[in-house]
């Protein structure tokens, strides 16, 4: 079979269904005991064989159900070396030995900044749209590797659907999960910048999980096939160190609560916030119900965090 000359992979969002973060390590991060999930809401990496060079076109298209976000509230996307994209990119091509380079265009409807992984995600596409621009084949401890070199989100990125995250969230394993649920995303219009959330966490004296609890988190983390809320019911450390933003928070929470959401958390570092609609819950009932005007998202739990497929 020929080469493809451009490849298109719908790079999907992620939860953290709960997250404990722990001591600082000696290598400068922090231990986390994470339940990452799959979801629906992707950006679209479509990449082209080049001769010689990276280079990237990045456009945003809305993808919120209800509310839009405004240039500010949406998150800046670097377009240029910084990208992680174009890392992710650069870092296969040195990878596999190869002679050539490539253009990525980029669409952006997962909010950045936001826990929502977005970037990671459009990493880990990169990474296997190279591949699969040159038919390279690598195997997946391999490509987890390479992931865990470009930022601690995206071996999950790359391996997708539900999974316990350990470490720095690079050591992963996969959690069978039953059934199919969706969750309801509320993006704020603030934001909670990721280094100064972890310098909080080092600020504050109960904070930083005890860890002598991480083998509870496991072993509840464990029965997310069984009953997914018990998980939820771990929480998000990042949600004790809001600070000036955590009576934001709380009015975000009772308004989804309100509108018929349960447990509704932080994911990541924020300032996302989600929660499950029930299995008799109907998306519209919650629009109708909820008050305030941040963006929504509706998003399905997807078993994969990757999907590519052959252009040209």
């Amino acid at each position: 079979m020929s080469l493809p000359r451009r490849v298109m992979v719908e790079a999907r969002a992620k939860l953290n269904l709960g997250l404990a973060v722990g001591p600082r390590r000696p290598d400068g991060f922090h231990e986390l005991a994470t339940v990452f999930q799959s979801v629906t809401l992707a950006d679209t990496l479509v990449a082209e064989r080049r001769a010689r060079g990276f280079s990237l076109e990045v456009r945003h298209e809305e993808a919120a159900a209800r509310g839009t976000l405004s240039a500010r509230t949406r998150g800046a996307v670097p377009a240029g070396r910084g990208n992680l994209a174009l890392r992710a990119a650069r870092l296969a091509v040195r990878y596999a030995g190869l002679d050539g380079g490539v253009h990525l265009y980029l669409t952006k409807r997962i909010p950045a900044q936001a826990g929502l992984g977005g970037g990671s995600a459009d990493a880990a596409a990169a990474l296997v749209a190279v591949f699969a621009l040159y038919g390279v084949r690598v195997p997946l401890a391999d490509r987890l590797a390479l992931g865990a070199e470009l930022g601690s989100d995206v071996p999950f990125a790359l391996l997708g659907g539900t999974a316990l995250g350990l470490g720095r969230g690079e050591q992963l394993t996969r959690l069978r999960r039953d059934r199919a649920l969706r969750a309801v995303i509320a993006v704020p219009h603030w934001r909670v910048p990721t280094t100064e959330a972890f310098r909080r966490l080092d600020r504050s004296r109960n904070g930083l999980t005890r860890w002598d609890g991480k083998l509870r988190f496991v072993r509840v983390a464990e029965g997310v096939s069984l009953w997914p809320y018990r998980t939820l019911g771990l929480g998000n450390s990042f949600e004790k160190v809001l600070g000036a933003r955590l009576p934001d928070f709380v009015d975000l929470c009772e308004r989804f609560r309100e509108a018929g959401v349960r447990e509704p958390h932080m994911t990541g570092s924020g300032s996302a916030v989600f929660g499950l609609l029930g299995p008799r819950v109907f998306a519209r009932c919650f629009f109708d119900r909820f008050r305030g005007s941040e963006a929504l998202y509706v998003v399905s739990f997807a078993r994969s965090g990757l999907r590519i497929r052959r252009l040209s």
